[in-house]
This record gives C-alpha cells, structure tokens and sequence, in this order.
C-alpha cells in the first residue's frame, strides 16, 4: 500500500494473486528459530535483536476527518542473520510499515508503538538522525518502486560509485574496482552501467536498486518487493544473494507476495492482513507441515498451482473503513459469531478458529 496523502484519498486496494510460477529450489539452511523471533530450546545464542517492532500503528487522517489504518498492532523482532518475509495481498500495509520503520510517512500519517534498531526508536528519531545515520548506514532499502529512487539525470555508475565512496570509504582504482563489483551482486550487467534510469527496463532498475542497498552491509535490509518485474531465474538470483547478505550476519524483513521467492529463503514468516499481522510462524513449518494456521494464511499458499489453485473468495476489505471484529471474517469458510470480536493475537496466531494441521 503507498501512503496516502491529504489530496489523494486512499481507495479500495485491489487484490493480488501471489506469485505462481513454480521454481526448482535449493532451500537454505534454516536457523532454528521460533515464530517469534527466538532461538527454540537446544538453539544457538544469536544475541540481541536487531530490530525490535512492539505495537507499531501506522493511521492516516484524510479530508472531511476520514481515517485510514494503514497498519495496527504490529509486533515481531528481527535477529542478525535471519529473514523474515512479510507477506499479504497488495494494499494490506507491509510498505506502510516499512515506510514507517525508515521515516517515510507523509505529513498526515501518525504513529504509534515503538520499533527499536538497537537503542534508537525508529519512529522517534527526528529526520536529521534517520537521513545521517539509519538510511544506507544501518538500514538499507530495497524500493518498491526503483525508479523513483533512482536519480534520472545521473547514470548507473555514477550513482554506484558516490554510494560505495560515501559508505565503504573506497578511493582512486579500489572505488573503480568496487563498483562494477557491487552491481555483479545484484545480477546488474557490466555493460548498462552508463546508462541513466529511463533507459533501463523495470526489472533492470530493480536490480540497480538492490546493488545500491547492498552496498553499505546495513545490519538491516529492507527489500520492498524486491522481485518484482524479474523473470523467474533472476529472481532465484537475487534471492540466493539476499539469502548470502543474511548468511553474512544481516537481518533481512522481506516484504513480498512472492511466496516462491519466501519459501526460497526465509527463516520465518509474518502473514498480514488488512493492516494486522495475523500469523508469525517458522518458514519450514508455514511451507511444510503442519502447514498455516490462520484461514487466510493457508488461502495464500491454496492459492499456488502447484497447490490446489483455489483463489480466495472475495475482496479485501478497505482500509478506511475496516468491519467491526475479524477483517477476514467475511472472506472466511470457518466465521461464527465469535468473529464479530477482534482476535487477540498470542502464540503466533490471531484467529478464533485456527486451521487444522495438514488440512
């Protein structure tokens, strides 16, 4: 979901089928974590969280004193060396909250909860803080939208090679070395490193952006559909190296409706919906068995051909005006009238009728 703005009244989001195009893979190594955030019993010691996200509520107010809630009650902690993959139909709010976590609301968002990266509340920071230190030193970006994150006047190269020099220090034939070096991380050719952003194909910028995140070694990186616009072996490519930033020590919140590209290299999964989180669970038991345990969860992964193919019925409801109780409910084949209450979210799971195992 972009953030609305004062002029531009938020509309009814429109539903997006997840990526279906099945792909050999070669899973990861999984770390034994728990769904929140955790090592389980017996798991090795990771240290602190890298980002710690309690209650973040995102709310924008719109002409005639309409309000939008973009995101509510968003709870979860990232470790070094761990993905996490936020995912969701369009519009349910995972770019909302990323924009939240960097400082990038518009003037008519507020905020509410906290989101720690280290000792630093993200959401209190004032934007001198957030543009000198957090972005591209301890935060990186991966955009939902990289051409508008790219400068149009100025070419590939010239913009990779002010980022390696401002964040690596890098000077002389290292910087000329270091920057062809950095686009190869993201799959990004040799040969259209002069070109300026318009002449490049969506999933071209896509890659110039992933080169530019990863250039800095952020402790976190924020990767905002970072597949989007790829065919299907660059976006096992680009995965593999997300999945090599995170091997390296990094935390990775992945924000996709890629559940290919999710199961290809995440640790653990968060499911949103209508602006909530609603199920935080381990990748291989999301993807495997027992398998989802929120309705809506498992009409994401129902939804694969290489599963039952079978769409979920009905649309999303809006944002601006959320029905009292479960915003799923509605679209849901298990709904009494226990769903009329807003489920508590405990254990990694907020629904009155959890899923059966394997069912």
């Amino acid at each position: 979901m972009t953030p609305p703005t004062p002029s531009t009244p938020s509309t009814n989001p429109k539903p997006s089928t997840p990526s279906t195009t099945p792909t050999p893979s070669t899973p990861h190594k999984r770390r034994n974590v728990s769904a929140q955030g955790g090592p389980v019993d017996g798991g090795p010691a990771q240290g602190g969280p890298v980002l710690d996200v309690d209650g973040l509520t995102v709310r924008f107010r719109m002409r005639g004193g309409r309000e939008v809630a973009a995101v509510t009650d968003a709870s979860f902690r990232l470790r070094p060396g761990e993905c996490l993959a936020l995912v969701g139909e369009s519009g349910c709010g995972k770019s909302v909250l990323a924009s939240a976590l960097l400082g990038l609301l518009p003037g008519n968002a507020r905020t509410a909860g906290r989101a720690l990266l280290g000792d630093l509340d993200l959401l209190a920071a004032d934007e001198r803080t957030l543009a000198r230190t957090v972005r591209g030193r301890r935060i990186g970006l991966v955009p939902q939208s990289p051409a508008g994150h790219l400068t149009p006047v100025r070419t590939v190269r010239s913009q990779l090679r002010e980022t390696v020099r401002e964040l690596t220090g890098a000077r002389g034939s290292a910087l000329d070395e270091a920057v062809p070096a950095a686009a190869e991380r993201a799959a990004f050719p040799a040969d259209h490193l002069d070109r300026h952003p318009h002449q490049l194909s969506g999933g071209l910028a896509q890659r110039a952006a992933t080169a530019l995140a990863l250039v800095g070694d952020a402790p976190l990186l924020l990767a905002d559909e970072p597949t989007t616009g790829l065919d299907r072996a660059l976006v096992d490519r680009t995965a593999d190296e997300l999945r090599r930033h995170v091997d390296a020590g990094h935390a990775l919140l992945m924000i996709t409706h890629d559940l290919v590209a999710a199961e290809r290299i995440a640790d653990r999964v968060a499911v949103m919906y209508a602006g909530r989180i609603v199920e935080l669970a381990d990748a291989a038991a999301f993807f495997g068995a027992p398998g989802p345990r929120h309705p809506y969860a498992r009409g994401l992964l129902d939804a694969l051909p290489e599963r039952s193919f079978t769409p979920i019925p009905g649309m999303p409801p809006e944002l601006g005006a959320l029905p009292d109780g479960c915003a799923f409910a509605a679209r849901c084949a298990r709904a009494t009238d226990a769903c009329a209450t807003v489920p508590v979210f405990a254990d990694g799971l907020a629904c009155h009728h959890e899923e059966e195992p394997g069912a």
